[in-house]
């Protein structure tokens, strides 16, 4: 039996043409319906039964930072979804020459049905996003990953039940991933704690942001420096690399930094029995953490990544549409 996608109510079809810059830009109960669909679609992937949601239509896909998961998931996502992704390297691009932000934006707008952009400055991808007429789509800068905190959240509900009242510990540095998941969790009425060292927590700007939104959804945002004291009852211990790209020059200094922030079997058994480990990939085992951690069986890590997918052609199926 072919299962039918479930139609968007009117007030989700706001979703159309916007942009997905933060998780910061949307609501709640739009989170919510992006999960949802993307729960449906992953189900419909299984099955066999793909939907050509976007027949005919075209993503460009600009990388100035390398990518695993983010390019192969858009790519297969927007062919599955029976689009067409074209690669489009900085270093190709005439804005790798100096073109403007704003005249590559109006171009592409005229050739696309939406961009996603995976680069270092979020100044970039906003300019982008103010310039084209097709949504935008941020696929990584150094400041937000909210296209991976969506496969987070699609991951933490599929392994919990809920996301609201989910206690969640991220263990390293005060990054994008940091950024990203204070603004998930804040917005979805989890608790979340950062435990990081001095010097290496998230600006106060961003804690500030998330904390405003927790105001509303009910969760809550701690900062803690110790380890084991941050992973008591949680539910998922949450780490990333040390040293992100463009940040290999530090990569000693902070190997010396985080050396007591490594998630180790002997961290987790400090948490919940049925605790989660999620990492974003790609990991250095014996750095931020275990080898017997990351392979181990409360490990989600692969699952987590082929959400990246799922989440990604709910997003695209709901803006691009």
């Amino acid at each position: 039996m072919t299962m039918q996608l479930k139609e968007a109510p009117n007030s989700m079809k706001s979703l159309k043409g916007r942009d997905f810059l933060t998780l910061g830009d949307y609501k709640q109960e739009e989170i919510n319906y992006l999960l949802e669909l993307a729960e449906q679609l992953k189900v419909k992937r299984k099955a066999g039964q793909e939907e050509a949601t976007l027949k005919g239509k075209t993503l460009g896909m600009i990388f100035e930072k390398a990518s695993t998961r983010t390019r192969v998931s858009f790519e297969a996502g927007i062919y599955q979804l029976g689009g067409n992704g074209i690669f489009l390297s900085t270093k190709d691009l005439q804005i790798g020459r100096g073109e403007p932000i704003a005249d590559t934006a109006k171009v592409l707008s005229g050739y696309l049905d939406g961009i996603m952009i995976r680069t270092f400055s979020q100044e970039t991808v906003q300019e982008l996003a103010a310039n084209a007429s097709i949504p935008v789509i941020n696929g990584l800068t150094d400041l937000y990953h909210p296209c991976q905190v969506l496969a987070d959240l699609l991951t933490i509900k599929e392994q919990k039940g809920v996301l609201e009242g989910v206690n969640i510990t991220y263990i390293g540095d005060g990054n994008n991933m940091a950024n990203s998941l204070m603004i998930g969790a804040g917005l979805m009425g989890m608790n979340l704690t950062v435990c990081a060292p001095d010097g290496y927590l998230p600006m106060k700007e961003e804690i500030d942001k998330a904390k405003q939104l927790t105001a509303i959804s009910g969760g809550k945002i701690v900062v803690e420096s110790d380890p084991n004291e941050a992973v008591q009852d949680t539910d998922i211990v949450y780490t990333d690399v040390w040293a992100s790209m463009g940040q290999e020059k530090e990569q000693q200094q902070r190997i010396e930094a985080f050396h007591h922030y490594q998630v180790t079997t002997e961290l987790l058994s400090l948490a919940k029995p049925d605790v989660s480990f999620m990492h974003c990939l790609p990991a250095h085992r014996g750095e931020e953490v275990d080898a017997a951690v990351i392979d181990g069986k409360q490990s989600v890590v692969f699952q987590q990544a082929e959400n990246r997918l799922h989440a990604q052609k709910a997003l695209m199926s709901s803006i691009m549409k």
